[in-house]
């Protein structure tokens, strides 16, 4: 396997000290709290898009496409609707991406630390199991925040697809009070299995792409990682986000069903992974796993390019 150098980890045998590792964690979450916020800039309206496309009905659509979806929620909901939710992933988001690069760079450093306490260079390989960590630790994260955002996100498609219907709650405080008077703890975490399977091998490609892509570019360029330019990080994070969604994109409809469906548990149309991927392919075949697809490969590269891109600068810069 070929040996790749490790960002931040000492190749010689001088051992990673306790006081150490807390500073880059620390460092590691200060760098994915601002990506969280970077991501969610660039990244929300298209989510917006794709979630809606993803639950409308498929006997009475409320939208014909990608751009009928954002034309109608312009006019009905002018800039804002692009939006709707926002304040689950803006605050969620900084927690999550905190999460998730902590994760990854907890996960580098404990790969790449022999039993001894000395450190060794990461192989490519280590790069993939070290997403494959990141994303199994970070669903327990994103989920509930996912499905806060979703169910304030398809409030606007059940309204005008029924016009007596009333949303039950129209921000994300109302929804969390909801879910947890009807389900409790448990209550957030709708669609968790379906995010976990997602997630999983979808980070493990993404994020250790993104590694690898940046070694590969450095060593043909002749310098360090953290020398790449802005083009560079950037088409490799964009790159990395669109393999991310081609991988995983069927689960991801799937999950969507789950988070959207009634918080009463004997209410739900999706109660399960099985069930609901049944009931998906009745309503579609192939097709309906991959309605929605068309605003979310357009969000992946600008989102995840300027996400990662981000996490870097902010790494560098607290590391310098």
């Amino acid at each position: 396997m070929e040996q790749t150098q490790a960002p931040n980890l000492a190749t010689t045998t001088a051992k990673l000290s306790p006081s150490n590792g807390v500073v880059k964690f620390l460092k590691d979450c200060t760098a994915g709290t601002v990506g969280g916020i970077a991501v969610v800039g660039v990244g929300h309206p298209f989510d917006t898009i794709k979630v809606r496309l993803q639950t409308q009905s498929a006997t009475n659509p409320v939208y014909s496409g990608a751009f009928d979806c954002l034309k109608k929620t312009l006019q009905w909901e002018g800039v804002g609707g692009l939006y709707k939710g926002v304040a689950s992933p803006l605050a969620g988001q900084m927690l999550f991406r905190a999460t998730l690069f902590s994760a990854f760079g907890e996960s580098k450093r404990w790969l790449g630390t022999n039993a001894d306490g000395t450190t060794r260079t990461l192989t490519t390989l280590d790069f993939y199991k070290a997403g494959m960590i990141t994303g199994f630790l970070a669903a327990f994260t994103e989920a509930p925040i996912d499905f806060y955002k979703s169910q304030i996100q398809v409030q606007i498609i059940r309204a005008k697809s029924d016009p007596t219907y009333k949303p039950p709650y129209t921000t994300v405080t109302q929804c969390v009070k909801a879910t947890i008077a009807t389900s409790g703890i448990k209550g957030p975490f709708q669609g968790l299995g379906p995010t976990i399977l997602r997630n999983t091998p979808a980070n493990a490609i993404y994020l250790g792409s993104f590694e690898v892509m940046k070694r590969k570019m450095a060593e043909h360029q002749n310098c360090e990682v953290k020398d790449l330019s802005a083009p560079v990080v950037i088409g490799a994070g964009g790159l990395g986000g669109i393999m991310y969604w081609l991988a995983i994109y069927p689960v991801d409809v799937i999950k969507s069903a789950m988070m959207t469906d009634s918080i009463i548990p004997s209410e739900r149309k999706y109660p399960n992974f099985v069930s609901t991927m049944k009931s998906l392919w009745s309503e579609g075949g192939v097709g309906r796993f991959y309605r929605g697809f068309t605003p979310c490969l357009l969000r992946a590269a600008p989102a995840n390019g300027v996400m990662l891109y981000t996490v870097d600068k902010m790494q560098t810069l607290l590391n310098n």
